[in-house]
Parts: C-alpha cells; structure tokens; sequence
C-alpha cells in the first residue's frame, strides 16, 4: 500500500511538454534526412549517350558532304573544323539551349540536371527532378565543346603546318609547340583522372560536365534502357571480321592464290591455246602487245604497266614468276 501511494500519475498536460521538447530535435532529425536522395544513373546509358551524339553529328556530316560533291575536290577537306564546329553548334542550338536533350541523350532517357541549385536548396524527393541547365551554363557549355574545340583543332593544325616542333625552327615557335604539347598532356591526363571518378561514382563523364555541375539524370523514372543485344552482337562479329581480312589480304598473292585454285575450276579454257595469247589481266586480245620478262608472256601494255606500277614485286599471272622489265611485242612475219 505504501508503494502504491507512492506513484503518483502524470499530469494531463505532460505529454504536451514533452511534445515542445523533443520537437526540435525530431525536426532537425527530419532535415538531415531530406537531403538528395543518392541515386544511380548507368554509366553505359551516358557513354552510349555521347557515342550516339557523335554517330548523329557524322550522319549529318556525310549529308552535308554530300551536298557539296559536284564542287571541287579537296575544298571542303580545308574547312572541315569550321565543318565540325557548324554542326555541332546546330546540335547545341536546338537541344541544349532550349531545355532540350541531345539526339543521343533522348535515346537514352536522359537529361542534364544542375546540381548547384540542388546544393542551394538542399530537398528532393525522389532524387530525379530538379532544374535544367541555367543559360550561363548553356553559353559556358557552347564555348566549350563548340568553340573550344575548333580553336584547339586549328591551333594544332596550323603548328603543324607551320612546323613549328622542327628544332630547326627559332626559340618562339619551339616553346609555343612545347606549351602546346604539354597543355594536351595535362588535359588528357586530367581527362583519365576524370574517368576513373566517372567509374566510381557515375557522374559527370567530362570535365566539361564537372566544371559546370551538370548532370545527368533520367529523363523519365518509368522508361527502361531498350537495347537489342541481337544487333550488338551482329555488329560486333561483322566488325571483328572485316578487321581480321584486312590484316590478311595485304599478306596474300593474289597471283598464287590463282595458280593454287586453277586446278579446281572447272573452266579448262585457261590451258588452251587461244588462251594464250589473251592478256592474263583483262582476258582480252593485247591491243598493244608486251611481253613480260623474263617469261616473255603477252599481255596489255596498260594492264601491265599499271600492275607493275601499283605492285613493284609483281608476278606473272601466268607462272608466277617476277617480272623485271617488259618489253614490246613484234609479230614476226609470216614466211
């Protein structure tokens, strides 16, 4: 009984107090926890955002190139940075600078989010909203890729032109081209380090995107990356093949390869005698007779000179022999 006396409730008001007490902490607990949502963008989704980029501004290049094949030859080849720069200032234009992801971003479902305002603010919900580009990042991300690049391209074209990593060359011209070479170094090395972050932590894959806080995010949380593997596959066997035949047919005679399946034809024409003194180049009669030697077998002067020509070890197609000199025909006459 004495215990019981002893406890006494709580008053009525007590659990407001308590209430008035605890919510400080609880709402600065809450603010912690409203902070950007991590969220992971794929890194394949990005770099195929920028392969695709460059596929659309080579598609519109060829089309251009296009436009201008009747013009002279070679003209378009001393512009090609202006070129470059032209298209891809068009890309810029009607994407970037009007909230509007590029040709390859799209495909990809994605979107550049600016993650300044995001470090301003400090709430999001669901980690995939937030505001586009502002237009200084816009105009900074033009002069950037579109201007810097054409001045990089055209600096180093007109060094090269103008030799000045000769020795030969005076002082000035010597350290411009060693400035130069070490700036494309650092930058490049800068660019690996980038990478290496870009593999760690999925954002920003330049130092372009970095210096801007622009990232990229999902456009839509509901849309998957749709990628058809048959199509990769394919393009990758086709790939690996055209480059193993391109590796080989340097390494193969032409001429061997003939003799070696001649005796599975089944055209026997080759062995015949009006056969041999058609030219083994175009199976023609020789309107202008040579003869190859040292094996003296006839054949075109036009198709033997360009072979011997564009081959300089070339054989007879005939008997595989080298040929050495060519010399004209004269047809002995008739007793």
């Amino acid at each position: 009984m004495s215990g019981s006396s002893n406890f006494r409730p709580p008053a009525e008001d007590a659990w407001v107090h308590t209430y008035k007490t605890l919510l400080p902490q609880w709402q600065s607990l809450s603010h912690s926890r409203q902070s950007i949502i991590p969220i992971s963008i794929s890194r394949v989704n990005q770099f195929d955002a920028g392969r695709l980029d460059i596929e659309m501004s080579a598609m519109l290049k060829e089309q251009l190139v296009k436009v201008f094949s009747l013009m002279k030859p070679g003209m378009l080849f001393q512009y090609e940075a202006e070129l470059d720069a032209f298209l891809e200032f068009l890309i810029w234009r009607f994407s970037i600078w009007v909230d509007k992801p590029t040709p390859g971003i799209a495909l990809m479902n994605l979107r550049y989010r600016n993650e300044r305002a995001l470090e301003a603010r400090g709430k999001v919900r669901t980690g995939l909203e937030g505001p586009g580009l502002t237009v200084a990042q816009k105009l900074w991300y033009c002069v950037a890729t579109v201007g810097g690049q054409y001045i990089w391209a055209r600096l180093q074209s007109f060094s090269a032109f103008r030799r000045w990593g000769d020795s030969e060359q005076r002082s000035v011209a010597r350290g411009a081209w060693i400035l130069i070479q070490r700036i494309e170094g650092l930058y490049k090395a800068a660019s690996f380090g980038n990478l290496l972050l870009f593999l760690y932590t999925g954002r920003y894959r330049n130092l372009i995107e970095r210096a801007l806080k622009a990232r990229l995010v999902y456009g839509s949380p509901n849309m998957n990356r749709a990628v058809s593997f048959e199509y990769m596959n394919r393009q990758l066997v086709w790939n690996e093949f055209s480059e193993m035949l391109l590796l080989l047919l340097p390494l193969l005679n032409s001429s061997s390869m003939k003799n070696l399946l001649r005796p599975f034809s089944k055209d026997k024409s080759s062995s015949s005698k009006e056969d041999d003194f058609a030219c083994p180049i175009c199976q023609a009669s020789p309107t202008v007779p040579f003869l190859a030697l040292p094996c003296e077998h006839r054949y075109c002067y036009y198709c033997l000179r360009t072979r011997c020509a564009a081959v300089p070890a070339f054989r007879c197609s005939r008997c595989n022999e080298p040929i050495v000199a060519m010399q004209r025909h004269v047809n002995e006459p008739k007793q």
